[in-house]
């Protein structure tokens, strides 16, 4: 069971859901996502976020993954699941699956197939913060779910449901959702940049407290999220352009998820790119693009296998 006191601050990287080179859960290259993200330092682990390819996953599946994953962290950093859905049975079911799995806290998307009006957003929200004890954080994405959530009814839910404490605003422009939810849920709300980080050191100046990027960059994050919270601006600042180009590569539509795969593949972090459909498998062309971004910049995910020979 996950801890319902958890506080969510820092880095929360999505974890991407290796496969084999035939198309099945790769239970070692996960391990080894995990020991990576736990080297670089993160405050979190993320876990079926749109960059864990969830929406491919097998139910069976994904229980195992949640396993390993409980299994290799072994409490060292809190872990938040993805448990949103289409529809609100399914979403609560996933929920308390999540909870009793050892979520230490729920990353919830809206339903994103029918689009809900008000009251049916309202009520999504609702029935999910009653059946679990677990921090709740909704993910206000509308490029991903094509619903647009306003900051008065983000308010609303936190001031009716303790455990509704977090948004991951994700509607561009970021920064002014932002401000607008921390100032109409007078402080209730937590929030956190999404986005793959596009946005994250404006973020922190408007008070985001973290970002939830994809999992190739852990310790680019952490450098940029230390060095600010230090009062050390001008590193954080330098830190995010100097990656900037690099990040915006990782949100190509259709191709993100294979560019983040491919990254970790090249430095030994896991033994394949492997994509499942819809996702488009990464070319030679896209992947140099990929790479061009990190000249003369250290990636850590690049380096792996040297990391990983000294740890033997």
């Amino acid at each position: 069971m996950g801890q319902s006191n958890v506080k969510l601050e820092g880095i929360y990287p999505i974890l991407a859901t290796p496969f084999t080179a035939t198309g099945e859960v790769d239970e070692s290259s996960l391990r080894e996502l995990v020991k990576f993200q736990l080297h670089a330092k993160v405050d979190g682990i993320a876990l079926f976020g749109m960059a864990s390819e969830m929406y491919t996953l097998l139910d069976d599946e994904k229980a195992r993954i949640a396993e390993i994953v409980v299994d290799e962290v072994k409490g060292q950093v809190p872990l938040v699941f993805g448990s949103g859905h289409t529809g609100l049975e399914v979403a609560v079911q996933l929920s308390k699956r999540a909870e009793q799995a050892g979520a230490d806290a729920l990353m919830v998307l809206p339903p994103y197939m029918a689009k809900p009006d008000g009251k049916r957003l309202y009520d999504y929200f609702a029935a999910i913060a009653k059946a679990v004890d677990i921090p709740i954080m909704i993910q206000d994405a509308p490029l991903a779910s094509g619903v647009n959530m306003p900051a008065a009814l983000l308010a609303r839910l936190s001031k009716d449901f303790e455990n509704i404490a977090y948004v991951k605003v994700e509607a561009p422009p970021t920064t002014l959702k932002v401000t607008e939810v921390l100032e109409q849920s007078e402080g209730r709300l937590t929030v956190f940049g999404g986005m793959n980080g596009l946005y994250f050191y404006e973020e922190l100046g408007r008070g985001a407290v973290g970002t939830m990027p994809a999992c190739e960059f852990p310790e680019v994050c952490v450098a940029i999220y230390q060095a600010f919270k230090s009062g050390d601006v001008e590193t954080a600042r330098r830190t995010f352009y100097q990656y900037l180009p690099f990040m915006r590569i990782g949100t190509l539509p259709g191709y993100a998820m294979s560019i983040h795969k491919e990254v970790l593949r090249m430095g030994g972090v896991i033994e394949s790119a492997y994509v499942r459909n819809p996702n488009a498998p990464i070319d030679e062309r896209i992947r140099q693009e990929a790479l061009d971004t990190l000249k003369d910049l250290d990636l850590l995910a690049l380096r792996w296998n040297e990391v990983k020979a000294l740890r033997v």
